[in-house]
């Protein structure tokens, strides 16, 4: 019989796996390492601003300035990221992108020691961060000085973060406190740079007050908001992870809105705090005309309507950026959600809770009203569609198929390669040399 402070560790361990494998700490060190100086090659190209850099850099420079408000529907970690790179390397095309680099690698890393701190399968994390660094999405949107992967990368911090408080490697209740008052100060500074990972805030808290519950049957009910010596983490009560879990990142998030406060042009103040949020909201809603490259959920889903963040003749050649994500792991991860969603109904509780996200992320956007949504929206569900293949794969492998990960691999890092120059803004032969990436006339 499984211990109750054991319940969650072992519902999320692999099926028929006895003992923790070997930690894969280094190659997801190199993983991610590689990541970033791949990043950082042409960070600078364009050297003008491309796509919606254009609403992002002024507001940052008026963080700088705090001289007034600008793109007021946003939250400000982001911009504040931008203008402190701004600050310190320049206000440059490098200066500007420096920060979405640094997160996407963080945050590459913080995605992959949250797999294996979920699962304990060393295929499945290395796979994992292999698939989401020739995803393209990830790649493309480390690159460009926007608010979504500072949001992505702190997301990917707290979830790590999480999975270390579940885990508990240390055995220590200490540490496993400081991992979820961690889990909740990035979620705060995720939900702080753009509001697009709100949904999956309420999760760990949600989950732990479940677990919690589970490890009490046959106790008393009272005890499910003061007990500490059950699951999901030992020593810490269902009151304590409210405090992390919920209070925490809420306190956070308007701590973020401090530079605010100094602005000479209407700055802000505690009693306008709460009135700015629902201004915000309005502001976001309000955008009704349509746009060239906007999309909806199902495109995204069958990965037929990107972007094109530049197509331009600038910094001397013919060059393109084509927001795509790669056209065979998109598509396969599809089918590993659905062998997700089987394995986790018959008692896989992580493969469950991939499922769940992805089509929690996915279903808000469906029926949400924003007139106006992006590829780019899908950044975040894109993460939990590629863990699904991941632990689809990894499973394989673990059992002895092996092939399928190896084509998988072959597939990504061969057209991760054949985009590179429309991914990097590379020199182009021909001004429609457009026509040799687009195979969809949807991509044109």
């Amino acid at each position: 019989m499984t211990p109750p402070h054991q319940t969650l560790s072992h519902q999320f361990q692999p099926a028929g796996q006895q003992q923790r494998e070997r930690d894969p700490a280094m190659w997801c060190a190199i993983i991610a390492a590689g990541f970033f100086f791949l990043v950082l090659h042409r960070l600078g190209i364009p050297s003008k601003p491309m796509f919606d850099e254009i609403h992002y850099l002024p507001a940052a420079r008026r963080l700088i300035d705090l001289t007034a408000r600008l793109n007021p529907e946003h939250p400000l970690v982001g911009k504040q990221l931008i203008a402190w790179s701004m600050e310190l390397i320049g206000d440059t095309s490098f200066g500007w992108r420096f920060p979405s680099a640094v997160l996407g690698g963080i945050g590459l890393w913080a995605m992959m020691r949250g797999l294996w701190w979920a699962s304990l399968s060393r295929s499945a994390t290395i796979l994992f961060g292999l698939l989401i660094a020739t995803d393209f999405v990830w790649f493309m949107m480390s690159r460009i000085a926007i608010l979504d992967m500072a949001m992505a990368g702190f997301m990917a911090l707290a979830i790590w973060q999480w999975a270390l408080a579940w885990r508990n490697p240390s055995g220590k209740p200490p540490r496993a406190r400081l991992h979820l008052v961690l889990t909740g100060l990035f979620m705060g500074l995720s939900l702080g740079a753009k509001w697009n990972g709100v949904l999956l805030l309420p999760l760990p808290g949600l989950l732990f007050a479940w677990n919690r519950w589970e490890a009490l049957k046959g106790r008393r009910a009272g005890l499910l908001w003061t007990s500490r010596g059950f699951g999901p983490v030992p020593g810490v009560s269902l009151i304590e992870a409210a405090l992390w879990l919920g209070v925490l990142p809420l306190l956070i998030y308007f701590t973020t809105f401090l530079p605010a406060f100094y602005y000479e042009k209407d700055p802000l103040s505690v009693g306008k705090l709460w009135h700015w949020q629902q201004y915000m909201l309005q502001l976001q809603d309000s955008v009704k005309k349509p746009h060239t490259y906007m999309s909806r959920w199902w495109q995204w889903m069958a990965n037929i309507r990107p972007i094109w963040f530049l197509y331009e003749n600038i910094d001397g050649a013919q060059r393109g950026v084509l927001m795509l994500g790669n056209p065979f792991t998109m598509l396969a991860g599809l089918p590993a959600l659905l062998f997700c969603a089987w394995d986790g109904f018959r008692g896989k509780r992580l493969h469950l809770l991939v499922f769940a996200a992805y089509v929690l992320l996915v279903g808000f956007w469906a029926v949400n009203g924003k007139p106006v949504q992006f590829y780019y929206h899908y950044m975040l569900a894109s993460c939990f569609l590629l863990a699904a293949l991941a632990l689809v794969l990894g499973e394989w492998w673990d059992l002895g198929l092996r092939w399928p990960a190896k084509v998988t691999l072959v597939l990504a890092f061969g057209l991760f390669i054949g985009f590179y120059p429309i991914l990097s803004a590379g020199e182009l032969p021909r001004k429609d040399s457009y026509r040799d990436y687009t195979w969809l006339n949807s991509w044109k």
